[in-house]
């Protein structure tokens, strides 16, 4: 845009506007800004010792910016956690849970899911884990981690729905069903299992035995982290009819399809 000066009659001069490789610098600036106070933010969710130690302010010390950077970025307390939400979502590749909702067999729909979950929880353990601590105690960070599991129960809600007619899924009562998977697919799970399995990925082969279990699973035959399916379908490039013969591993003493270690749930 342009505008037009006259300094004395007959005599026109134009006034531009910025140049846009300034504009284009100082939105640079601003995204840098961003990136160190949400770095700032993640550091010190890792760190801090006492519930009153995560503030607005404490984070603007950390990153080195004024506290009215902060609201200005991010306007106010429950933004800037929502924020750090959305950057360990975009770390975790959380945009790839759509994918799961595509895959034509229900069970490996799930399975799909509780994965990108798993790696979600895995993007920055000490952060959620504080984060979802403070969760108890201040009801800015329980409004944003109560908003985030819910979508996580819509998203159970919708895949159990479709197994509805599967033929070897016998779970009737839908609510009670999504609660056990919410809880199987918490963090608070998760972290628990990912202490002896080294991640939480590492951890799911035991959550999908659990949860084939819910759903009334295939037994004690099934092959570790293998979800349940149709009879006929191609389980490891062979035709299978039925559950799968067993393998080296024995029945559970807890009951068919269950770890045979005992687990903090």
């Amino acid at each position: 845009m342009c505008v037009t000066i006259t300094e004395h009659p007959g005599a026109v001069k134009q006034a531009m506007s910025p140049r846009p490789y300034q504009l284009g610098r100082r939105q640079v600036e601003v995204d840098e800004g961003r990136r160190r106070v949400l770095a700032a933010a993640r550091a010190l969710l890792a760190t801090t010792e006492s519930f009153g130690s995560f503030t607005v302010e404490a984070v603007a010390r950390a990153a080195d910016v004024a506290r009215a950077t902060v609201y200005y970025q991010f306007g106010s307390k429950s933004g800037l956690l929502e924020a750090i939400c959305d950057d360990l979502a975009s770390s975790a590749r959380m945009d790839t849970l759509a994918e799961s909702f595509s895959l034509a067999d229900p069970l490996e729909a799930l399975h799909s899911f509780v994965a990108v979950f798993a790696r979600f929880w895995d993007s920055d353990r000490a952060a959620m884990r504080r984060l979802r601590a403070l969760a108890h105690l201040d009801p800015d960070v329980r409004g944003v981690i109560s908003a985030r599991d819910d979508r996580r129960r819509r998203g159970l809600t919708v895949l159990l729905g479709r197994l509805r007619d599967h033929p070897l899924v016998s779970a009737d009562d839908q609510e009670g069903t999504v609660a056990v998977l919410m809880a199987l697919t918490s963090f608070e799970t998760f972290d628990a299992l990912a202490d002896a399995a080294e991640s939480c990925s590492a951890a799911l082969p035991m959550i999908y035995r659990l949860i084939d279990a819910v759903l009334g699973g295939p037994g004690e035959g099934a092959a570790e982290g293998d979800p349940i399916r149709p009879e006929g379908q191609q389980r490891g490039g062979q035709e299978v009819s039925g559950p799968a013969a067993p393998r080296d591993r024995p029945a559970s003493p807890g009951g068919p399809g269950l770890p045979r270690r005992p687990h903090p749930l």
